[in-house]
């Protein structure tokens, strides 16, 4: 009777002791998938574009204005190339597709490990480089994207009712110490800009409103040390510049607005702008400032 007692208690004891180790396993096993899980969150985190999660800088919300789209995840965005003489500063994302990374010149790309983007010393962190050969994560459908709303911009902003009366063919495309009032502004041919140019919102109070819109069928050209000049609470998410043919800004210039070229847009030495330049060809730069509005 005894020794029946004996192996009841030990056969039990061994029972208690598995059941017990197995709960020890499988508590042990939850605690490393779930840490496995939080692992494999942020690598997939960290993949995603972080082009992706919407404008950087301010954009357009007037109805009389020219939605970018997701576009406007991009301070510089282009098709062929965005180079540059360095050092250049850039605040905001630069993004170049279909050209690969090869198109990126002038930068000293830093490469990350998932290959989502680059960083560069010219460009102000959190903005990063994305070309269309960039394998992880969103970057090359995000960047397929925003040059599709990129053209879809400026198909929009050309196709805006021309203005009328003095706001076509203003100067006959020579803007020579101009105040320009808020609207569409057209011209047939090229537009230089020999002097400063100012653009004037209305009043201080509807200056966040207002929306100046230039349609360039030709060439758009300001002449070295000169500014764009924005007063009474005009805004540069608020100015577009549409245009056929190249842009050429010269050194030490300062420009203001969104630039969509249908070509190329070229800056000179130490020029600068606040706005964005979206090209369908390439951008080039030399050491100049481009800060997203």
């Amino acid at each position: 009777m005894k020794l029946k007692k004996t192996l009841l208690v030990f056969t039990m004891s061994i029972f208690l002791c598995s059941a017990l180790n197995a709960t020890g396993f499988n508590m042990g096993m939850t605690g490393a998938i779930k840490q496995k899980t939080k692992e494999l969150d942020k690598k997939v985190s960290q993949k995603k574009s972080s082009a992706s999660l919407g404008p950087t800088g301010h954009v357009s919300t007037t109805a009389e204005g020219v939605v970018l789209g997701t576009a406007a995840n991009y301070v510089i965005l282009a098709k062929t190339g965005v180079s540059t003489v360095p050092s250049s500063v850039v605040i905001g994302n630069v993004g170049l597709s279909p050209n690969a990374r090869v198109g990126l010149t002038g930068w000293s790309l830093i490469a990350e490990p998932t290959d989502t983007c680059f960083t560069s010393a010219q460009v102000a962190a959190p903005g990063k480089l994305y070309a269309a050969d960039n394998v992880g994560g969103t970057t090359s459908v995000d960047l397929t994207t925003a040059i599709g709303d990129m053209q879809t911009a400026y198909t929009a902003a050309a196709g805006k009712p021309a203005g009328v009366g003095p706001k076509l063919d203003l100067g006959g495309g020579t803007l020579t110490s101009q105040t320009l009032a808020p609207g569409v502004y057209t011209w047939g041919s090229d537009v230089t800009i020999p002097t400063n140019l100012t653009l004037a919102g209305t009043t201080s109070a509807s200056g966040p409103t207002d929306v100046w819109i230039f349609q360039i069928t030709g060439k758009l050209g300001m002449a070295a040390a000169k500014s764009v000049i924005l007063t009474n609470g005009a805004l540069p998410q608020n100015v577009f510049w549409q245009v056929a043919d190249v842009v050429t800004i010269g050194a030490n210039t300062h420009f203001e607005g969104i630039i969509l070229a249908q070509t190329m847009i070229e800056f000179g030495n130490l020029s600068s702008i606040n706005g964005r330049l979206l090209a369908q060809t390439a951008v080039t730069l030399d050491a100049t400032t481009v800060t997203v509005p």
